[in-house]
């Protein structure tokens, strides 16, 4: 008689030694009633309670192939914590002459077993029932004392063993400088795609693979040691990562980008998008133009409420102008020796700062090495099956990328000195400010410094 096993388990709290147990007991009960066990179905982190689960609904399909006979469980909640998911399943597999056996609970094929089974399926479901009861009121406690409630926790924390939330010092300071780079003017694009060659990840599993994944951190008021839980919010509930005033730059600009106009308006530029501000109300300044009857084009910046929300009466200011009066304030302000200087020492600082990236690279690395063993030791234990082996390889893809990140983060940083700082910077000082190229290479060359006009 040829068998399967289904091994399930719930949570990310449980771990691949619950599936390796359900496996190793399964297989002991086939050799003792002489099954042939041909292969195993795991599904990781799913609810019985549902039947979205992808490797249950493989082996409900493959059931029809008469590949095998019987489907061995550990027990029927492996199967199903529904009534009604383990009748409808459980008849297609009987359609398809496949039945279920329960190792851990006696069950025989009289009339009392037909008992016992809905018994147990009865109590299964309750159990499911009276337990989602139960944690509802024992989050709601925990929100109360701002305790994490079984979410992973953003990028940056982690959990300690009371539940509290804690600064996690690998991945803490990543965190931060996400929060200080689109602070200080860089766009999501841009920081993802350096976030993508370093290879950093958000959690274990999870990458930052789209913008709306980094605007969702950029919102989270977690990172200013906000509490919130449902309807619970608690201010400094939890160690703050992010200081307040850059979580709010980050919010003021994430809000202008859902009006954000493109930099480029026909075919002029505005060099000063995201970086000029309303000396009224302090909204972002944004790029617009009109055309007279005469037919001649002219060009403006305008604040942002003015435009769009009509809340401000600050007029528009000439693009030209504007554009000269920045790049003309930056010579006299910023390209000037005693400041030139102290841009050199700031810069010879930062780069002399330790990496904050490979201790976080390698404690990935680590994670997915015992990922892999755990698959291994699941694969020797005969559960060898093509779901396990494309996990086994997707493992170690993501082994070699953090090995190649890790060599590149560790590549010995160029050397740097004063002198050639001072002189870098120093090209831009006597610029023509009517040069249109000029005054972009400016701009772009000094993003940190922001503008308003009153």
């Amino acid at each position: 008689m040829k068998a399967v096993i289904y091994a399930r388990y719930s949570s990310e709290q449980q771990t691949e030694n619950s599936i390796e147990g359900q496996i190793r007991e399964c297989k002991e009960y086939a050799e003792r009633h002489n099954m042939k066990v041909v292969t195993a179905y795991i599904d990781r982190a799913l609810s019985a309670k549902s039947d979205d689960r992808p490797e249950f609904q493989r082996m409900i399909r493959d059931s029809a192939k008469n590949n095998f006979d019987v489907v061995l469980v550990w027990k029927l909640d492996r199967f199903a914590r529904n009534r009604l998911d383990s009748s409808t399943y459980r008849a297609i597999l009987k359609r398809n002459n496949v039945n279920v056996v329960s190792i851990k609970e006696n069950i025989s094929d009289g009339p009392e077993g037909i008992i016992l089974e809905a018994l147990l399926e009865g109590m299964a479901e309750y159990y499911s029932a009276e337990l989602s009861v139960k944690i509802k009121r024992g989050h709601k406690e925990n929100a109360l004392k701002c305790k994490a409630n079984g979410a992973v926790p953003p990028f940056g924390y982690n959990v300690n063993a009371e539940h509290y939330y804690e600064i996690d010092s690998l991945t803490a300071p990543i965190a931060l400088e996400i929060f200080t780079r689109y602070a200080d003017g860089e766009t999501a694009v841009e920081i993802l795609d350096d976030l993508h060659k370093r290879n950093v990840f958000a959690g274990s599993r999870r990458k930052f693979k789209h913008r709306s994944a980094l605007y969702t951190m950029l919102k989270n008021r977690k990172y200013i040691g906000e509490y919130k839980y449902g309807d619970t919010v608690i201010a400094n509930g939890i160690p703050a990562i992010v200081p307040q005033e850059i979580f709010e730059r980050v919010q003021e600009r994430t809000e202008q980008s859902k009006h954000k106009p493109a930099s480029k308006k026909a075919d002029d530029e505005y060099i000063l998008t995201t970086k000029l501000f309303c000396g009224q109300c302090g909204t972002m300044m944004v790029g617009t133009g009109g055309t007279s009857r005469t037919g001649k084009v002219y060009h403006y910046y305008k604040c942002g409420n003015a435009m769009y929300k009509h809340t401000c009466d600050k007029k528009a200011v000439t693009k030209d102008w504007v554009e000269r009066l920045v790049v003309k304030l930056t010579q006299d302000n910023v390209l000037q020796d005693d400041v030139i200087e102290r841009f050199a020492d700031r810069v010879l600082e930062l780069f002399d700062k330790e990496n904050a990236v490979i201790p976080f690279l390698q404690k990935q690395l680590k994670d997915i090495d015992k990922r892999i063993d755990n698959v291994l030791n699941l694969i020797e234990e005969g559960a060898a099956n093509d779901s396990l082996r494309k996990r086994l390889d997707d493992l170690e893809t993501k082994k070699e990328q953090l090995e190649i990140s890790i060599s590149k983060e560790s590549i010995e940083k160029p050397s740097l000195d004063k002198e050639g700082i001072i002189f870098w910077i120093s090209r831009f000082k006597g610029g023509d400010v009517d040069n249109p190229a000029y005054r972009k290479s400016i701009i772009d060359t000094f993003p940190i410094c922001g503008f308003s006009v009153r």
